[in-house]
C-alpha cells in the first residue's frame, strides 16, 4: 500500500471544440509557452501536465480531440475516466456559435460526464470582434446548460497566451481527485467492463 500511496494521483481532462477554435495551439501554449502553427488534429494529441493541488502534485493527461465533423462522432469515446471538461470556442466566429453551443450540449448530455466540471476557453480573444466571456456564457445559456455541474468561462487567446495558464489553475482548482486513483481507476475498469460482458 505504500508504495501505491507515493504514486502521484492522475486526472484525465477531456479538450474538446470545433475545428479551428485553437485546441492544439492551447494545449502547446501551456506545455511548452510556445505559439506554435497547428494543422487540424485528425485523430488527437495526448499531453501529460504536471500541476499541483492541495499542496500535492498531480498529473493531468490531456485529450485533445479533433473537432471535425467526422472526428465528433469518437468524442464520447474518450469520455470515459474524464474528471473535467475543457471546451473552446472561438469567439470570433460568430457564424459558427450555435454549431459549438450544440455540441457542448451533446457533449454534457453524456452520462459518463455527469457532474463533471466544465471550464469554457472564449479563445481568440486578440482578434477584433471577437465576443467577451460574459457574451459568450449567455448566448450558450450555460446557466442552464450547466445545471448540476460546475462550471467556469475564462476569456483567453491562445497566439498571445493571455490567459491560458488561469484557465488551467481553474481547471486544477476545480476538479476531484480519486483517493487513491490506481485502485479506483481498476475498480472502474473492472466495473465497466464486467458490465459490457453482461450485456453481451
Amino acid at each position: 500500500m505504500g508504495l501505491r500511496g507515493s504514486k502521484q494521483p492522475e486526472v484525465q481532462v477531456l479538450l474538446l471544440g470545433l475545428d479551428n477554435a485553437g485546441k492544439s495551439t492551447l494545449l502547446y501554449k501551456l506545455k511548452h509557452n510556445m505559439c506554435v502553427s497547428t494543422v487540424p488534429t485528425i485523430g488527437f494529441n495526448v499531453e501529460m501536465l504536471e500541476a499541483r493541488k492541495n499542496g500535492k502534485n498531480i498529473a493531468l493527461t490531456v485529450w485533445d480531440v479533433g473537432g471535425q465533423r467526422r472526428m465528433r462522432d469518437h468524442w464520447p469515446n474518450f469520455q470515459n475516466n474524464a474528471a473535467a471538461v475543457v471546451f473552446v470556442v472561438d469567439s470570433s466566429d460568430l457564424q459558427r456559435l450555435s454549431e459549438a453551443r450544440r455540441e457542448l450540449e451533446n457533449t454534457l448530455r453524456s452520462d459518463q460526464l455527469r457532474g463533471r466540471p466544465l471550464v469554457l476557453l472564449a479563445n481568440k480573444q486578440d482578434v477584433n470582434g471577437a465576443l467577451t466571456g460574459t457574451e459568450i456564457k449567455d448566448k450558450f445559456n450555460l446557466r442552464r446548460i450547466c445545471a448540476g455541474r460546475d462550471w467556469f468561462v475564462q476569456p483567453c487567446s491562445a497566439s498571445t497566451g493571455v490567459g491560458v495558464e488561469e484557465a488551467f489553475k481553474k481547471v486544477v482548482q476545480m476538479v476531484k481527485l480519486p483517493s487513491d486513483s490506481g485502485t479506483v481507476k481498476e475498480n472502474i475498469k473492472e466495473a465497466v467492463h464486467h458490465m459490457r460482458a453482461s450485456k453481451h
